[in-house]
């Protein structure tokens, strides 16, 4: 039976710990300085052991270290030094923004160290467990333990697939935009309506209302395809008058985002209208264009 232990018992371990146990993966030990923390994220993955010292960690075939970014370089230099790491133990961390190099210490006692991160927010481990099919996981380190990481992540009900060397950064930049800025656009476009006059509970549906439709509308048709707009319509008159009502990192934000919809909207302007369009956005020469 394939075994595993974990390192650090929140919410993401404790999920992976769960889905684990009922795919038939034996869990061998929870850690966590906590000692009731450790026992209760142990019960709920049914773990072997509750353990408060990763020297006193097993032997076993995966080890996660579900631990915070900030930790991670630590905790592998501690599992190092107290030298329960077996050669053939595969070592990977779940972090977003860091690849495998941040477990180098552990080069020392096995050459199997990766990355696995889920594209799943982790808010609570009972529903993270009964929702986490289907989930996109990105695996990248090194190849034997991205093949063990293969089946695990497919045991989980996970569907994984591969980053390219050093490109974790850009990765988790992806996600970034795609996740925490999309927070702050609705953010900003909703406060953009109430300058206009619309009561806050009219402003917030207005906006969502649009942003879902649009999000849908690049399922269906493609992200080029469903942008509409000014920028696309070639109609710098209005991109003017926009940035007339935006001030300081407002403006600034509108021209970033101004130019990168230009790039999309492609073959969709003929040059005159591109230009027009830029120098709308970055006028007399204050900006890149």
């Amino acid at each position: 039976m394939s075994t595993l232990a974990i390192v650090g018992g929140g919410r993401l371990g404790q999920t992976f710990g769960r889905l684990a146990h009922v795919a038939g993966w034996q869990v061998e030990a929870v850690v966590n300085r906590d000692a009731d923390h450790a026992r209760a994220a142990a019960y709920f993955c049914s773990a072997r052991q509750a353990l408060t010292d990763v020297a006193a960690l097993p032997a076993v075939s995966l080890l996660l270290l579900a631990v915070p970014d900030t930790a991670i370089a630590d905790v592998a230099a501690r599992l190092a030094e107290a030298g329960g790491v077996a050669s053939g133990t595969v070592v990977f961390h779940a972090s977003g923004a860091l690849d495998a190099t941040v477990l180098g210490a552990l080069k020392c006692r096995t050459p199997h160290l990766a990355s696995l991160h889920p594209a799943y927010a982790f808010a609570d481990p009972v529903q993270a467990s009964a929702h986490f099919a289907g989930t996109l996981c990105a695996l990248e380190g090194e190849a034997m333990a991205c093949t063990t990481l293969e089946g695990f992540c497919r045991d989980l009900g996970g569907v994984p697939f591969a980053l390219a060397p050093g490109s974790k950064a850009a990765y988790h930049a992806a996600l970034s935009v795609a996740s925490n800025f999309l927070v702050t656009l609705r953010y900003w476009a909703t406060a953009l309506a109430g300058r206009a006059g619309v009561q806050p509970g009219l402003a917030e549906a207005l906006v969502g209302t649009l942003m879902r439709q649009t999000l849908a509308n690049t399922d269906a048709l493609g992200t080029a395809a469903a942008l509409t707009g000014p920028i696309v319509r070639g109609d710098a008159s209005t991109v003017s008058r926009h940035l007339e009502v935006l001030q300081g990192d407002e403006a600034a934000a509108y021209r970033a985002l101004g130019a990168l919809t230009v790039d999309l909207a492609g073959a969709r302007l003929n040059g005159t209208t591109r230009t027009a369009l830029l120098e709308a956005l970055y006028p007399r020469k204050s900006g890149p264009y």
